[in-house]
C-alpha cells in the first residue's frame, strides 16, 4: 500500500514538477561544464571537482552514482570526492591532429533522479614533438653558370605540435655562397628556400655540404636537422622556368583514382638536350602521380576530406643540362556528403516497468556526422507508431523518453528504430534499432477458464480420487503469474469441509476425501480461489457445484409381506369363490436409490401353481388368474422377486403363503398339516432331501427323548402344563404387549383336536411379559396362530375366558401411533413409528383384521368397525383412534380397495364381496 501511495503521489505531482525539472535539465545540457588541461597528464591526475561544479554534495555521491558516459574512457569520476580524473593517456596530436582547438566532449550521468550534464575538456598542446625531416640528407645540383639571386626550394620539416610549439623557423649553416629564406604558405605553414649569393666555380669547389636546421617556438625550442649536399655541375645557360610559381586547384573528394588534377608547364630557352624538361616530385608522394614528360598530375587513390583537407606538392622541372626549377602545387579538397550520420547511445535503460509514467528518460542519443556544413547537420526521428518520443537537446544530442502507456501483456518488447538524416544533397541517413524490454508488474488477476463449474461425481467413489480440476491463467510473468488454488467457502460445515474435499494448491485438482453417498448428500457447492504470488497478490473466485449422482447400490426392501417375529412368512387367506382378477394381496417394496435405480418391477420366481395367480409388473398386486378348481390345493406358496431398474439390477425376494379358505377356522387345519408343495423341477434332489430329513428327525427324537427324561425327574407341575387337559384355560402371562412389531395388542389361543373341534379361547394377560419370553407353551414354530394338538381335547367344552376391561386412559404412545406412509409429521392421532418396516407391518395386520370386522364375520368378538379391539380394550376404542392409512396399503385376503375402507368402517361392504362373506357366515353357523 505504501508503494502504491507513493506512485499515486508522484502521478499527482508530475504535471507540475516535470516541466520545471525538464527546464533545469535542458539548461544543464545546453551549458556544458568546461575544463582546460595540458596533454600528456599522468593517469589519476585531477581535472576538476565535477561534483562540486554540478552542485552535488559529497553525501549525495553514493546515491547519485555520478559517472562519465563516453565511448573512450579518457576520464573517470572519483566515487569518494566526485573529482574528474584522467584515466588514460591524452595525446593531443593523436586525438585531434592539426586542429587548432582540441576539446573532448562527453556527458556526466547522475542517477536518482537520472540527469545528464555536458562536460567539455580542452586539451592544450605542449611542446612534445621535435621538427623532423623526412630524409637525413638530400642532394641538390646547381650549374656553375647559375646567376646569383637564384632561389631553390628545399625540403620542409614536419612538427606534430601546433601554435607556437609548431615549426617556426629554418637556419642554414654558414656559407659564403648560399643564404636561406623562410617563406609561408597559404595555410600558414613555412618552407625554406636556398638563395645563391655569388657565382659558383666547379673547378674551385665542386661539392658543398651544408646543415639545414628546423626550429619550433617552444620553451625551450626543439629542433631537427638534415644535411644539404650541393653538387656544382657544368654550365647550362638557361634553366627551366615554370609558368606559375604556385598552382592552386580545388578537387572534390571521392574522385576515382586516375582523375587528372592539373598539368604544370615549364619552358627552357636552350636548345637540344638542354631544352628537354623532365618533371618530378621534389618529395615522393603516395597520393598523386606526375607524368615526367607532360607534367600532368593525376590521383593514385581516393581522396578523403575528413582525413586531409589540403595537399601542398613541390614539382621540379629539370632540363637535359642539369638546370632545374621548382613550383608549388596546392590542392584544396572539397567536402562531399559521403558520410552517413553515426548514432551512439549513452546510459541506455533496456528494461522498463510497464507502469512507467510518460516522459520517463530511456536513453541519451548522440549523433555524429563527419561531414561539414549542411552535410553534417542531422535530424533524428523514430520509425513506426510506438509509445516513445525523441526530444532534441542540442545540435547533436537527443533523449529518448516514454510517450504513452505500456502494457507488457500486449507488447512484451519494442524494437525501437532511430533514423538520423543529414541535410546534404542527396541526404544520407542511418538507422539503429534497439530492443526495449517491458518488465512485468502484477496488474492482472488470475482468470478461470469457466465462469462457474458443474461437476457430476458418482457415489461410492474411492477416497482420494480426483473428481474435477479447475484451471486459471495469469498473463503476468514470474511470481506475478504463479497461481495457487484454495477453497475459501462452502455450504458444508466448516469443520466437515476438509473431510469431504481438498484441492491441490499447484494444479487446481480437486480430490474427494471420502466416499460420497447420494442418499445422504446429493449436492454441495464450493468457492475456489486462484491467487497469484505478486506483491500485492491478486485473486479471483469461482463457484464449483458438485452433484453426487446415484448408483444402484441399494437393494429393494420388502415392506409387505413382512416376516413374523421368528423370521417365518405370514399367510393371506383367499376366498374359495374368488373370481379371476380378485386382489389377493400386494407386495410393497421401496428402494433407497433414485431414478431408474429405484424403478421397481415385480416378478414371480416360483409358484406351486403357476397359472393360478398373476403379479402386476409395476404395482406388485397379486390377483387370481382363474377360479379355484376342485383339484387345486388349498395352500399355495409364491416366491416373488422385486427387481430395480439399475445396471446391473439388484433384487430382493418375498414369500407369499396363500390359503384358500372362507374363514380363519377353515384355514387352520391347512396350516397345521403344512403340506410340502411338490416341485417338479426338484425330482433329482428328492432323495437327498429325504435322507437329510431322516437324519434330522432322528436327531430331534434323540433330543426330545433326552429332554423328556430330564423333565420326568422334575417335580414342578408347571413343566407339564402344556400337556395337561386344562391347557387352553390356563391363565398366565402368555401374551407380550409389543405393539410396535406390527400385530394388534390382542391375542387369542386356538386348540385343534383330532376330531376337528376347535377351541377358541381368549387369553387373559395378568402380568407383563418380556420381549424374549415364549408365547403359548414355548412354541416357536413361527406360525401366526400357535396350535396345541391334544388327544383329550374332546373333554373340554368351548369356553370363553372372561377378560378384565382395560384402562380407560389407555393411549397409543408417540412411537406406536400409525399414520400415512407419506407423511413426516402425523396428525392429532399420532405419527408413524420411526421404523418404516414396523409401520407397514402394523398397517397390514390392522387392515387384515378390519377386513373381517367390516363384514361382521369375525369370530374375534366385537362389533363391526372395531376390528375386535373393543373386546380387548372396551367399547370406547374404535377405529376412530387409528388414522386413515388407506392410500398406501391394500387389504390382504379381500378384493376391497383402499378407498372403501371407510365404508367397511361404517359397516358397509362392497358389492363384489357380499357373496363370499355370506358363505363364510353360513359356514360359521354350521
Amino acid at each position: 500500500m505504501g508503494s502504491g501511495a507513493r506512485l499515486r503521489g508522484w502521478a499527482e505531482r508530475r504535471p507540475v514538477l516535470f516541466p520545471l525539472l525538464l527546464s533545469f535539465f535542458c539548461a544543464a545540457l545546453s551549458e556544458p561544464i568546461r575544463y582546460r588541461i595540458p596533454e600528456e597528464m599522468p593517469e589519476g591526475s585531477v581535472v576538476g571537482n565535477l561534483a562540486k561544479d554540478l552542485g552535488l554534495s559529497v553525501r549525495e555521491l553514493p546515491t547519485r552514482k555520478l559517472r562519465v558516459g563516453s565511448e573512450k574512457p579518457y576520464f573517470t569520476v572519483s566515487a569518494e570526492h566526485g573529482e574528474l580524473l584522467v584515466s588514460s593517456r591524452l595525446d593531443r596530436e593523436q586525438i585531434c591532429g592539426k586542429k587548432p582547438v582540441c576539446a573532448l566532449e562527453f556527458e556526466a550521468v547522475a542517477e536518482n533522479p537520472l540527469n545528464f550534464y555536458h562536460v567539455s575538456v580542452e586539451i592544450e598542446d605542449i611542446n612534445d614533438h621535435t621538427p623532423k625531416f623526412l630524409q637525413n640528407s638530400f642532394e641538390l645540383q646547381i650549374s656553375e653558370s647559375t646567376l646569383p639571386g637564384t632561389k631553390f626550394i628545399l625540403e620542409v620539416a614536419e612538427d606534430g605540435d601546433i601554435g607556437l610549439n609548431s615549426l617556426q623557423n629554418y637556419k642554414l649553416s654558414l656559407s659564403p655562397s648560399f643564404s636561406l629564406i623562410s617563406k609561408e604558405k597559404q595555410d600558414g605553414s613555412k618552407y625554406p628556400e636556398l638563395k645563391l649569393e655569388k657565382p659558383l666555380d666547379r673547378e674551385q669547389q665542386s661539392y658543398h655540404r651544408l646543415v639545414l636546421t628546423a626550429l619550433d617556438g617552444g620553451d625551450p625550442p626543439l629542433s631537427g636537422t638534415t644535411e644539404l649536399r650541393i653538387q656544382v655541375t657544368d654550365a647550362n645557360d638557361n634553366p627551366p622556368i615554370f609558368n606559375q610559381d604556385i598552382y592552386r586547384v580545388s578537387l572534390p573528394e571521392n574522385v576515382p583514382p586516375g582523375t587528372s588534377v592539373l598539368q604544370v608547364s615549364a619552358t627552357d630557352l636552350d636548345e637540344g638536350a638542354n631544352s628537354e624538361i623532365t618533371y618530378s616530385f621534389y618529395r615522393t608522394g603516395q597520393v598523386f602521380h606526375l607524368n615526367s614528360k607532360s607534367g600532368e598530375i593525376t590521383t593514385l587513390r581516393t581522396l578523403d576530406f575528413e582525413e586531409i583537407k589540403e595537399y601542398s606538392i613541390v614539382v621540379e622541372g629539370r632540363d637535359g643540362g642539369g638546370l632545374a626549377a621548382q613550383c608549388t602545387v596546392e590542392i584544396n579538397i572539397q567536402d562531399e556528403n559521403d558520410n552517413i550520420p553515426e548514432i551512439t547511445f549513452h546510459s541506455l535503460v533496456e528494461r522498463i516497468l510497464e507502469n512507467a509514467v510518460p516522459g520517463m528518460l530511456i536513453a541519451l542519443i548522440k549523433i555524429h556526422d563527419q561531414d561539414s556544413g549542411e552535410n553534417g547537420e542531422v535530424n533524428c526521428r523514430l520509425e513506426g507508431e510506438i509509445p516513445f518520443q525523441i526530444i532534441s537537446l542540442s545540435k547533436s544530442s537527443y533523449k529518448l523518453v516514454t510517450d504513452g502507456t505500456l502494457d507488457r501483456e500486449q507488447t512484451p518488447e519494442y524494437n525501437v528504430t532511430i533514423t538520423a538524416t543529414d541535410r546534404g544533397k542527396p541526404p544520407l541517413s542511418s538507422s539503429t534499432t534497439i530492443t526495449l524490454y517491458i518488465t512485468d508488474v502484477n496488474d492482472n488477476p488470475p482468470v478461470f477458464q469457466q465462469s462457474a463449474y458443474l461437476v457430476h461425481v458418482p457415489e461410492n467413489n474411492p477416497p482420494g480420487a480426483s473428481i474435477a480440476q479447475v484451471s486459471a491463467s495469469d498473463p503476468d510473468l514470474g511470481p506475478n503469474g504463479l497461481i495457487s488454488y484454495s477453497i475459501v467457502a462452502s455450504d458444508l460445515e466448516p469443520r466437515a469441509l476438509s473431510s469431504y474435499v481438498s484441492v491441490n494448491a499447484q494444479s487446481g485438482e480437486l480430490f474427494a476425501q471420502r466416499a460420497f453417498d447420494h442418499e445422504h448428500l446429493r449436492a454441495f457447492q464450493l468457492t475456489l480461489q486462484a491467487r497469484d504470488q505478486g506483491s500485492p497478490a491478486l485473486s479471483t473466485n469461482v463457484s464449483l457445484r458438485v452433484l453426487v449422482t446415484d448408483r444402484n447400490d441399494n437393494v429393494p426392501r420388502v415392506l409387505y409381506p413382512a416376516l413374523g417375529p421368528d423370521g417365518s412368512a405370514l399367510f393371506d387367506t383367499v376366498p374359495r369363490a374368488a373370481q379371476p382378477g380378485y386382489l389377493v394381496t400386494k407386495v410393497v417394496a421401496v428402494d433407497a436409490d433414485s431414478g431408474h435405480n429405484a424403478w421397481l418391477s415385480y416378478h414371480v420366481l416360483q409358484a406351486s401353481e403357476p397359472g393360478l395367480f398373476s403379479l402386476g409388473l409395476r404395482t406388485g398386486e397379486v390377483r387370481t388368474a382363474r377360479a379355484l378348481g376342485d383339484r387345486d390345493a388349498a395352500r399355495h406358496r409364491v416366491l416373488v422377486s422385486v427387481r430395480d431398474g439399475g445396471q446391473p439390477p439388484l433384487s430382493a425376494t418375498a414369500t407369499l403363503l396363500l390359503v384358500f379358505a372362507d374363514s380363519l377356522q377353515e384355514a387352520l387345519p391347512d396350516l397345521s398339516e403344512r403340506p410340502t408343495p411338490s416341485d417338479p423341477q426338484a425330482e433329482l434332489q428328492f432323495y437327498l432331501v429325504v435322507a437329510l430329513a431322516l437324519i434330522s428327525v432322528l436327531f430331534l427324537l434323540a433330543v426330545i427323548l433326552a429332554v423328556a427324561l430330564r423333565l420326568g425327574r422334575s417335580s414342578s407341575p408347571t413343566t407339564w402344563s402344556c400337556f395337561q387337559p386344562g391347557l387352553c384355560t390356563k391363565s398366565g402371562p402368555v401374551v407380550p404387549p409389543i405393539y410396535s412389531e406390527g400385530t394388534l395388542p390382542y391375542s387369542y389361543n386356538l386348540c385343534v383336536t383330532q376330531a376337528g373341534k376347535t377351541e377358541f379361547n381368549f387369553l387373559q394377560c395378568k402380568e407383563q411379559l418380556s420381549s424374549g419370553q415364549d408365547i403359548l407353551c414355548g412354541d416357536s414354530s413361527g406360525a401366526l396362530f400357535p396350535l396345541c394338538d391334544s388327544n383329550e381335547s374332546t373333554s373340554h367344552p368351548e369356553t370363553l375366558t372372561a377378560q378384565a376391561p382395560p384402562n380407560t386412559d389407555w393411549r397409543f404412545s408417540q412411537a406406536q401411533r400409525p399414520g400415512t406412509s407419506g407423511s413426516q409429521n402425523g396428525d392429532e392421532t399420532g405419527t408413524w413409528p420411526n421404523n418404516q418396516f414396523d409401520t407397514e407391518m402394523l398397517q397390514a395386520m390392522i387392515l387384515a383384521s378390519a377386513s373381517e370386522a367390516a363384514d361382521g364375520s369375525s369370530t374375534l368378538g366385537g362389533g363391526a368397525g372395531t376390528m375386535g379391539l373393543s373386546a380387548r380394550y372396551g367399547p370406547q376404542f374404535t377405529l376412530q383412534h387409528v388414522p386413515d392409512y388407506r392410500q398406501n396399503v391394500y387389504i390382504p385376503g379381500s378384493n376391497a380397495t383402499l378407498t372403501n375402507a371407510a365404508g367397511k368402517r361404517d359397516g358397509k361392504a362392497p358389492a363384489s364381496s357380499n357373496g363370499n362373506k355370506k358363505k363364510s357366515g353360513k359356514k360359521e353357523k354350521k
